[in-house]
């Protein structure tokens, strides 16, 4: 199940279970204004906020989803925030990908601040903010001058609602190509270079191609369905007409259904795998570690796995059509302050230093589990000095600067877009039930009429 669908099941269940229960639910908090906050009442002489003891140390906590493995790494984030600001603790409080999401709404319903984390990892963040759960950040960004231009661009769009930030990427999900240096060297063929397009890349995925009779026992390449947006940006091609207010559905554009043709075309011939055979195998990595595929289009998340297995790998920037463009993923999960927290400064405090060169964005790309929001950061010796693999970094860096938005539209319904109506049509698409021809006019025949129905554009 896609993460989209999967927030939808949970948001339902939720609110199922607040119908079952007959608990009416308080609005979201509002938003505190600028002026009301801890530092100007301690001023004042005012009584300590809640979280703050006798001693004058605040307690925030700090909500996330992860592994084990990762939690870890937040653990050892905390430590060090901790260690230069021992006048606050940061408490850690985690849940899975799958119970994450349901947990967050089921405590913003309590309305019980003392409950509600004070900073929180969300995605996507425009539907919080809409519905006033999160704090606006505008005023803390205005007064510290926290610099927004590191940020690469347009990854600050999905964390911004109506013109303001509610959010700050962690890290910037853009993908590169990886590749099997081994099964590159024994088919006999180069390696991808910034050179290579669409027709290089599928050429090299036929002679990657391994058959045993009607049987595939490797495939060139496999890449999850939903990051088909990737195609269609480089090919100059658009989900809507506008992200931030659209009036009409673009898929059915000659630019996008040319590169829905291509990717689908590639797994119709045998030579990527089929969107739904990647998840029964254990997705992207577990085929690309197992030498069942010998390359995958992902983010950097899976440099840190990789690296662990030993294995004999690169990294290219993804392969162009001619004419086309850089079209990278410019949407990363992001820090939010929960407009219920009793101690903004403080989660201020920590969520501008998790959001620095020195602070937090060091820590996370020393991991090797991220690709830095922060330009400064990809840039240092932290993210291009290691000596650990991959070589070639500098894929991160170019596919970065020429990132764009695009991956999901900028407004509170996208969820309920993608997971009802794009989502369904394209798995038909990748299943090889339907064409790009057939099925993207009516996808977005589909998209008008929700949109229409949903007063776009407003």
């Amino acid at each position: 199940m896609s993460k989209n669908r999967l927030w939808m099941v949970v948001t339902l269940a939720v609110l199922l279970a607040m119908l079952v229960s007959a608990c009416a639910v308080p609005p979201p908090p509002p938003a505190a204004p600028a002026a009301d906050t801890g530092s100007e009442a301690a001023a004042e002489g005012g009584a300590a906020t809640e979280g703050t003891t006798e001693d004058g140390t605040t307690t925030l906590t700090w909500a996330m989803w992860g592994s084990p493995a990762e939690i870890v790494t937040h653990q050892a984030v905390a430590d060090a925030f901790m260690a230069e600001h021992p006048e606050i603790k940061i408490e850690i409080t985690s849940e899975p990908w799958g119970d994450y999401f349901t947990k967050m709404q089921t405590l913003w319903a309590s309305g019980d601040a003392n409950q509600i984390p004070d900073v929180l990892f969300l995605t996507p963040v425009l539907p919080y903010a809409a519905q006033g759960v999160l704090e606006n950040l505008d005023p803390y960004i205005e007064q510290a001058g926290y610099d927004l231009e590191d940020y690469w661009p347009s990854l600050l769009d999905p964390a911004t609602y109506e013109g303001s930030v509610y959010g700050f990427p962690r890290d910037s999900g853009l993908e590169v190509l990886y590749y099997n240096k081994d099964i590159f060297d024994e088919v006999g063929i180069d390696y991808p270079t910034d050179d290579w397009t669409w027709d290089d890349l599928r050429a090299a995925a036929e002679a990657l191609t391994v058959r045993d009779g009607d049987q595939v026992t490797r495939y060139g390449l496999a890449m999850e369905g939903g990051k088909y947006q990737l195609w269609v940006g480089q090919n100059h091609g658009a989900i809507f007409d506008d992200l931030n207010n659209p009036s009409a559905c673009t898929l059915d554009s000659p630019e996008a259904i040319e590169a829905v043709e291509f990717f689908s075309g590639m797994m119709n011939d045998g030579i990527a795998m089929r969107d739904a055979n990647l998840s029964q195998a254990g997705g992207d990595a577990a085929v690309f570690a197992s030498g069942q595929a010998a390359m995958i289009i992902q983010n950097a998340s899976r440099v840190s796995q990789f690296n662990q297995a030993d294995l004999n790998y690169d990294v290219a920037t993804v392969p162009l059509p001619e004419g086309g463009q850089r079209s990278a993923s410019a949407v990363g999960a992001a820090w939010t302050m929960s407009a219920a927290s009793d101690n903004k400064d403080a989660a201020w405090t920590f969520l501008s230093w998790l959001q620095s060169t020195d602070g937090g964005q060091r820590i996370y790309t020393q991991s090797g589990e991220i690709l830095p929001a922060l330009q400064s950061t990809a840039k240092s010796d932290a993210f291009l000095g290691t000596d650990q693999p991959p070589a070639n970094r500098q894929a991160f860096i170019t596919e970065g600067e020429g990132a764009k938005p695009g991956r999901i539209a900028l407004i509170p319904e996208w969820n309920e877009i993608n997971g009802s109506i794009i989502s369904p049509a394209l798995e038909q698409i990748w299943v090889g039930d339907a064409t790009p021809a057939e099925a993207l006019p009516a996808l977005c025949d589909q998209v008008d009429a929700f949109l229409a129905d949903n007063g776009y554009p407003k």
